[in-house]
């Protein structure tokens, strides 16, 4: 399995290698690489080189603390000095976005365009820390078996996704103590809505109509102050996995609109 060292970290990466143009693809909060399974076989199919990868603190990639997105983004540009890429696509879904939407401030003639799915460029509010505050107190009291790994499945799935059994497995196979850095860079994030106007490379925004984690207008928020030509795909029944949830939908958009770029 491949690892690269990247900014003191140990990445776990997949690169399904290839000359072709390349797409990064960065994980939400919880996840891992797996995630992207359903997109890799569409886009190797299209002339990609697809890269996949585990952030800090999830799957196999060792982590310091503390960390943030900006740290984060800086993994991914160092990913892809690593691998020899200067440009590419990049695409995050949920925490993926925010660290692809500021790996593209930081260095945006490295990023040829983004595919941005549930996601936002807010910070935490007061509500939703209070919400995510007491699930993690709730994991750490009792885990995430029962009640409270039903209640993370209901934040990123929409009720009835056919594989959260899957995802289950790996959240309570994960020690609590173990989510704490993560969970702290999610915390702490700040607002970066009001510099999305400096993201002028194109983007498409996808977004599940029935996320509970971001509400539908926090992604419209993204796609209405990117200054790129852009576009915004409302995934109908999807939750805040939409590529995992429905990749029916999903792929095909993303496919034309890579199919698009210059």
């Amino acid at each position: 399995m491949p690892f690269a060292d990247v900014n003191s970290q140990n990445i776990h990466y997949q690169d399904t290698g290839g000359d072709g143009p390349a797409i990064l693809l960065s994980h939400g909060f919880g996840m891992g690489h797996e995630m992207w399974v359903h997109q890799i076989e569409p886009l190797t199919g299209a002339g990609w080189r697809v890269i996949t990868y585990d952030e800090r603190g999830w799957g196999q990639t060792t982590h310091t603390e503390p960390f943030n997105y900006w740290g984060l983004a800086a993994d991914v540009l160092g990913l892809m000095d690593h691998l020899g890429i200067h440009r590419a696509v990049l695409g995050g879904m949920s925490q993926g976005g925010f660290l692809s939407m500021r790996a593209a401030l930081t260095a945006p003639d490295r990023v040829r365009a983004m595919v941005l799915v549930d996601t936002e460029a807010e910070a935490l509010s007061d509500e939703d820390r209070a919400q995510f505050q007491a699930l993690f107190d709730a994991a750490t009291a009792m885990g995430l078996t029962g009640e409270v790994g039903d209640a993370l499945e209901m934040t990123l799935f929409a009720p009835g996704y056919a594989d959260a059994r899957y995802w289950r497995g790996k959240w309570t196979a994960k020690p609590i103590a173990a989510w704490l850095g993560a969970k702290e860079c999610l915390f702490e994030r700040d607002d970066i809505l009001d510099r999305l106007s400096e993201i002028t490379c194109p983007s498409i925004v996808f977004h599940g109509d029935a996320d509970m984690a971001i509400p539908l207008e926090r992604g419209k928020r993204v796609f209405d102050t990117l200054a790129g030509p852009s576009s915004f795909v409302v995934v109908p029944g999807a939750g805040h996995s939409s590529n995992l949830e429905a990749p029916d939908l999903v792929n095909p958009a993303m496919l034309e609109f890579l199919a698009g770029l210059d």
